[in-house]
């Protein structure tokens, strides 16, 4: 596996990882052990919520089974359901199962646990390149990366009207960059269209194994959804008791990318209700070609 080399200590530590040190951070995250034949170990996350991110469960199983297939193959989708939260205390165990192997196809079961407990469940089709019919939607015409300002700045300019406990969290730098198109309030959310739209891309280059590169995508695809669906209420958790989780979670990959290089995830949610919401993404690099696609539907709880 070609990855990010780690990067050499500096003899005057910086308070905050330096971009190189948060991209290798990442690709250590998704490089899951073999235990045995189809049995893998994924490290903890570090997050500080206590909750394991959702994109992380996802992208950690989705090299699980890519390392189950021969190369010649590569993941075109997935399809994972969300059972109990993960705790960023233990490592998570994934088993995979070797459901279908084909000349064209090959078809794999992931199952992801904590302490005997199952917490993530994942069907991933897997298909040897070839050309066909080919079409797809226009990429949206909005402002390029370099015309706005990264979520983090945008964060750090509220700070202060964040409650002092999470700060930290609120304000540290992360392993992927986003930028917003249309910024919304963490302070003052308004009703809105659901939809939003923002740029990412990890903050450093991470090398040139295109399995890497599916599941960091895979782990950036669960980062803006599910908020998507909020949009139209004018609420999110820092304004009102609000739960949300992952229910299930869907990924078509499309064409080749760069997960170090930018991309463009548009969303939408056409419906909420029954405590739920369902919200669609497109992923676009930005020479237009559409790379993947998305879709989740979340639970959504406002508590009194």
């Amino acid at each position: 596996m070609s990855a990010a080399a780690p990067p050499h200590p500096s003899p005057h530590p910086s308070p905050h990882p330096s971009s190189a040190e948060l991209a290798a951070k990442l690709v250590d995250l998704l490089d899951v052990e073999q235990l045995d034949t189809d049995l893998y170990r994924g490290k903890r996350g570090d997050d500080g919520f206590g909750r394991v991110f959702g994109g992380q469960v996802i992208a950690q199983a989705l090299q699980a089974a890519q390392r189950s297939t021969d190369e010649d193959k590569q993941a075109h989708s997935l399809h994972a359901y969300f059972m109990r939260p993960g705790a960023e205390e233990h490592p998570i165990i994934y088993r995979v199962v070797r459901d279908f192997d084909g000349n064209s196809f090959a078809t794999r079961r992931v199952i992801a646990t904590q302490k005997g407990v199952p917490i993530l469940s994942l069907t991933c089709s897997l298909q040897r390149y070839e050309e066909g019919l080919a079409h797809q939607d226009a990429m949206p015409d909005v402002p390029a990366p370099e015309e706005l300002k990264s979520d983090l700045e945008i964060r750090l300019e509220t700070v202060d009207q964040m409650p002092e406990r999470f700060r930290a969290n609120f304000t540290r730098p992360r392993m992927i960059e986003s930028r917003p198109i249309n910024p919304r309030s963490w302070f003052k959310p308004e009703k809105q269209e659901p939809r939003q739209a923002n740029w990412f891309r990890v903050v450093a280059p991470v090398g040139d194994d295109p399995a890497l590169h599916r599941a960091i995508l895979a782990y950036a695809s669960d980062m803006s959804l599910l908020g998507t669906a909020t949009l139209a209420h004018g609420v999110n958790w820092m304004t009102h008791k609000l739960q949300t989780a992952s229910l299930d979670h869907a990924v078509w990959l499309h064409e080749p990318f760069r997960a170090d290089e930018w991309l463009l995830y548009v969303c939408d949610s056409p419906w909420t209700g029954h405590a739920r919401g369902f919200n669609r993404g497109k992923i676009f690099a930005r020479d237009g070609r559409l790379v993947a696609s998305c879709a989740q539907e979340g639970l959504i709880r406002l508590r009194g």
